[in-house]
């Protein structure tokens, strides 16, 4: 029952902290990630990252870039593809080289400080997802870019993590581990091509809601995929709404998914990566987090906006794509939390991680809502 009671809490929690971020005009989802830090670990302790937990959170977040994948626009996509590899090239490029430089002069050494660079190098589009929807741009140019640019930056994170495990390793997985990640990519462009084609065929199935059964054992089954060849599973959950986006039943599969995917599991998700936060080192190492904070921001923020100006892009959407790109969340966490288990990292190095992939996140939706904020004056000016 401990379970139950912990996932009661934070549903109660997250309807309370919903409710008055939008009473304060704050994004929702900061009032939910501040829950998991006042409920876990961190302050009260009443909810812990178990099992179960883990489970559903990773089930909330795979729901959520499937519901990404729906909204898109393929051709919106497919017509931003050389602008969002450019922001992704450059966001992963950019903080890479930023944060193993400052970390080596701060002393990490050449592994610890190459990590350091790879951590902030990856992208967490979950949360980025989150505040687009909740204020209506998702669909436009700048929400596609970032959505294209944000899965490209997973790949490229997840692509150094597997040549950075394998030089640490010996190196004998290197090449399987690229070979796979590529017939994967192979995979999802035929599923892209078939998944329209065939789903007449769903309509003959006597289940009931057989569209979205259908719908979600796809977005499961290319979430597991992706995880088994070594990528993000967030990869695959995103293609495979990209993929049924081009049904005609995408409006009804986004609104039953939504109803479970909004209800149960996102906001969970949202609560339980605030759990891992700890304050045990923040006082002595204060000003090192600080500075690594502020860089986070700007290794982001930088490259994205002369991508986006590059790409003969507005002032406001280039902001708005540097802004976007600014959120590490789950997937820096993972990529840590690989670090430590492997040794790499210490403990210590760990906790001051966390804490800046978390304030970085914390920030995250701040700069995205006023970088919105921004683009409507330009769009809608005041008279």
């Amino acid at each position: 029952m401990t379970d139950i009671f912990q996932i009661t809490l934070m549903l109660l929690a997250s309807v309370v902290a919903t409710i008055f971020s939008r009473r304060i005009k704050i994004p929702a989802v900061i009032g939910q990630m501040l829950v998991g830090i006042l409920l876990g670990p961190a302050v009260f302790g009443w909810i812990h990252n178990g099992e179960v937990i883990s489970v559903m959170s990773e089930i909330g977040v795979i729901l959520l870039m499937f519901l990404a994948g729906l909204e898109s626009d393929l051709a919106i996509l497919k017509k931003n593809f050389k602008a969002s590899i450019l922001v992704a090239v450059l966001g992963v490029i950019f903080p890479l080289l930023c944060f193993f430089g400052s970390a080596f002069v701060l002393g990490k050494g050449v592994s610890t400080s190459l990590f350091y660079g790879i951590v902030f190098s990856a992208t967490s589009v979950s949360i980025t997802v989150e505040v687009l929807q909740e204020y209506g741009v998702l669909s436009t140019r700048a929400g596609a870019i970032i959505l294209g640019a944000a899965v490209v930056d997973d790949i490229l994170a997840v692509f150094l993590l597997s040549i950075f495990s394998s030089v640490k390793n010996g190196g004998d997985n290197f090449l399987f581990q690229i070979i796979l990640e590529l017939l994967f990519f192979v995979f999802l462009f035929f599923v892209h091509k078939l998944i329209p084609k065939i789903w007449k065929t769903v309509e003959k199935i006597p289940v009931y809601a057989k569209n979205t059964t259908v719908a979600l054992l796809i977005c499961l089954g290319l979430s597991l995929f992706a995880n088994a060849v070594g990528m993000s599973a967030v990869i695959g959950s995103f293609f495979a709404g990209v993929a049924i986006s081009q049904t005609e039943v995408r409006s009804v599969i986004k609104q039953n998914t939504a109803a479970i995917a909004y209800v149960v599991f996102i906001p969970i998700f949202f609560i339980s990566i605030a759990l891992s936060v700890s304050f045990n080192h923040f006082i002595d190492q204060a000003l090192l987090i600080f500075f690594f904070t502020i860089l986070s921001v700007l290794t982001k923020i930088i490259p994205a906006y002369g991508a986006g100006k590059i790409s003969h892009l507005t002032h406001e959407e280039s902001l708005l794509i540097g802004a976007g790109m600014i959120s590490r969340g789950e997937m820096a966490l993972i990529v840590a939390q690989i670090g430590l288990t492997s040794a790499v990292i210490t403990d210590k190095t760990y906790s001051e991680l966390v804490i800046v992939i978390m304030l970085a996140t914390f920030l995250a939706p701040f700069v995205i809502k006023w970088a919105i904020k921004k683009t409507n004056e330009k769009t809608y000016p005041k008279r």
